[in-house]
């Protein structure tokens, strides 16, 4: 299919970066969306476009040619109707969805987060277009904000330490979302991407220090203590949605979805692979 052409927003952030590379490399062009084309740092063959995201008129030139959209919430903000709408305009095939394991398939989302992302599945759904939606678990960069505590000693702090979840690699994201952007088969399809191991946030810790060559111990602190910290830089309902699924998780093995092997063919990546390709960012 090396006459596609995929539409990237979010193309410099953790999930589109790996995301260019990726659709590159099968021999497809992409279109790169940022407001800041000479900040990008994108591979040269990236075509990067300049388009303001409060303007619905904007991303009908970008999208001319264009045949996948990757749609990425935080990138698109409020646009997501509108960038829809241009992508139907311009002849936009098929949009692939970065969506959240939050969403449930019942009427009442228990979630805010599933609420937000369960209103963009209906907006995508009623697009016109062939679909494919990636409900991601918990993304392994979220353990990036660690970064700070580990780089200033050994002990991470956190509420739940036994919380079991299954982080995700960014990269295997990118692998899967490039998959069902450029191959048929996929329309309709609704997905569920985990990592291939529960772990508890003790766990994780250990295996971070492990690829750092330091040992790291994790202490668990009060939710509202959390909660208190964590709502100076995130929307208070995802941090209540984040401390009532940790408060699940505890004394629980995470679910682990076979759905990346069945895209992929081979299994998503170990915790461990993932911390050692990051050692960097904790150093």
């Amino acid at each position: 299919m090396n006459a596609d052409i995929v539409f990237v927003t979010g193309a410099t952030g953790n999930v589109g970066r790996p995301l260019v590379d990726e659709v590159l490399a099968r021999g497809a062009g992409v279109r790169a969306l940022t407001r800041d084309p000479s900040g990008a740092n994108l591979p040269p063959a990236t075509e990067v476009v300049a388009a303001d995201s409060a303007d619905p008129d904007a991303f009908s030139g970008a999208l001319e040619g264009a045949t996948a959209l990757f749609m990425n919430p935080a990138a698109v903000g409020d646009s997501t109707q509108a960038l829809l709408g241009a992508a139907k305009k311009q002849g936009v095939r098929r949009v692939v969805l970065l969506s959240s394991s939050a969403v449930s398939d019942g009427e009442e989302q228990v979630y805010w987060l599933g609420k937000r992302h369960k209103q963009l599945e209906l907006m995508v759904e009623a697009s016109g277009l062939e679909w494919t939606f990636l409900r991601c678990g918990g993304f392994a960069t979220n353990l990036l904000s660690w970064a700070s505590q580990i780089r200033a000693g050994d002990v991470v702090r956190g509420p739940y330490s036994e919380a079991a979840t299954a982080p995700i690699s960014e990269r295997d994201i990118a692998a899967t979302a490039a998959r069902v952007l450029l191959d048929d088969g996929h329309a309709g399809a609704t997905y569920v991407l985990t990592g291939q191991e529960s772990l508890t946030q003790i766990e994780q810790a250990k295996l971070i220090g492990k690829a750092i060559g330091r040992e790291l111990r994790f202490q668990e602190i009060p939710p509202e203590l959390f909660r208190k910290q964590a709502v100076a830089y995130l929307p208070a309902p995802a941090v209540d949605d984040l401390l009532r699924r940790y408060a699940q998780a505890v004394g629980r093995v995470a679910t682990i979805s076979p759905d990346i092997e069945r895209i992929l063919g081979r299994p998503a990546a170990t915790f461990s692979d993932w911390a050692v390709e990051h050692a960097r960012d904790f150093k």
